[in-house]
Formats: structure tokens, C-alpha cells, sequence
């Protein structure tokens, strides 16, 4: 069994390190099929996102909580210690590719290109983490300014591209998410279904589950992850 309702949760703790608009964060990228939630633990920060209402900055601070659904671009500002958990729906499909970072045009629309950009090497990662981080926000400000002035086009054209760079992944996500969220909503209906009956039959079947974390770079931060697609039952 999944973590609940098919989600994934882990602990951000926020990068830190001036970008090229001499703010500290995380790299702006947007998700195709998933909403995250931030629930901030610790710090303060702000959350800077774009769609097609333009740009909006939304101040974090330890008891803040916030979510975005697909398609909204969102970079992490660290403005002192910001630490976030954050819990992201259809778990297993943000770690097999739903996100997409915020790359200039040139390099989003040619997937040889994007890929090259986003695999982070075996070593100096830090240095990689660094670019491609300040790749994102190249293509993010480029985005900022052109709805600024009422274009939405190159928002439209990121939009397009990672529809293009997604299409081929989505057969295997559809398997995983039939196998998550789809299996987690079914047992939820079945189990009501049994309550309804009278039938407690499950509460038989009850157990605990652990997933110790595992550390690995974000792309918002340093990430301390869980794999609860293959818990340990206690």
C-alpha cells in the first residue's frame, strides 16, 4: 500500500546561493499531471509562480501552506532557512519525468537538448545543480517579462514543448497511477461498500508501514525523500 491517497511526501530544505537576479532558490520548473502542496516547517521564503494570470509572489513562513495545480511554474525563494515539507499527488509520476523545468526555448523544444541540461551527472552535481538551475531561470524570467507586457506566447510555446517531452512517458504513467491512486480510490469504494454491509472484515487486514529517507538533490532544494511505493511492513 501507497503512502495515503496515492501521494508522496518529503523534506525541502530550500537551496540557497544567489541566481543570476541576485535571488536565493530552487529552480522554476512546472509539473504536466500533478499538484504539489508546500507546508512550510521552518524559515521564510516566498513562492514565485507564473501562468496564464501572469506572476504572482506569495510570501512562506513556518505555518504556510500552499499547492498549485499543473501547469503553473513555481520557483522557491529561500530568504532565510526555508524549510518545506512537501506532499505531491500521483505518487511515482513526478519522479518518472512530470516535471518539466523552465529551460529558454531553444533547448525545452528539442528533447536531446533538455535532456542533456536536466541529468545530473555522477560527479560535481553541485556545479550541475548550479547551471541547470540557472538555465530555469533564465527561461523563467524570459516568461515573467513577456506576461509583463500581455504576451502569453512563450508561455504557451514551454506549455506546448512539455506536452511534446511528456507524450511518450504517459502510457508508463498511466500504469503507475492505476497501480497508486486509482488502486488506493478502488480500495477506499470497496471498503466503504463492505461498512455498509455491516462488514468490518478489513480492520482484520490492518498494518504499519515505514519508509526511512533517502537523501538526493531537487531541483528546489535539497531533498530528503521517501519511496513509499515499496514500504517496509512492520
Amino acid at each position: 500500500m501507497t503512502f495515503p491517497g496515492g501521494t508522496s511526501v518529503s523534506r525541502l530544505t530550500v537551496y540557497t546561493g544567489a541566481c543570476a537576479d541576485g535571488l536565493e532558490g530552487g529552480t522554476p520548473h512546472l509539473h504536466t499531471a500533478s499538484t504539489e502542496a508546500y507546508v512550510v516547517v521552518g524559515g521564510r521564503g516566498a513562492l514565485q509562480t507564473l501562468d496564464a494570470n501572469g506572476f504572482k509572489e506569495t510570501e512562506l513562513r513556518a505555518g504556510s501552506a500552499v499547492w498549485f495545480t499543473p501547469g503553473t511554474i513555481h520557483r522557491a525563494i529561500n530568504r532565510g532557512g526555508l524549510e518545506v515539507v512537501v506532499v505531491m499527488s500521483n505518487a511515482g509520476l513526478p519522479e518518472a519525468g512530470d516535471a518539466v523545468m523552465t529551460f529558454p526555448p531553444e533547448i525545452v523544444a528539442d528533447p536531446d537538448r533538455y535532456l542533456a541540461a536536466a541529468t545530473l551527472p555522477a560527479v560535481n552535481v553541485e556545479e550541475a545543480v548550479v547551471r541547470r538551475r540557472e538555465l530555469a531561470v533564465d527561461g523563467f524570467l524570459r516568461i515573467a517579462g513577456a506576461l509583463r507586457d500581455g504576451d502569453t506566447g512563450p508561455l504557451q510555446r514551454l506549455y506546448d514543448s512539455a506536452v511534446a517531452l511528456v507524450r511518450p512517458k504517459v502510457t508508463g504513467w498511466r500504469e503507475t497511477w492505476e497501480g497508486t491512486v486509482a488502486e488506493e480510490t478502488r480500495r477506499t469504494g470497496e471498503i466503504l461498500d463492505a461498512l455498509g454491509r455491516g462488514d468490518g472484515s478489513h480492520l482484520l487486514r490492518s498494518a504499519l508501514m515505514e519508509s526511512p529517507p533517502v537523501e538526493r538533490w531537487g531541483m528546489c532544494g535539497h531533498l530528503r525523500a521517501h519511496d513509499v511505493a515499496h514500504p517496509t511492513v512492520h
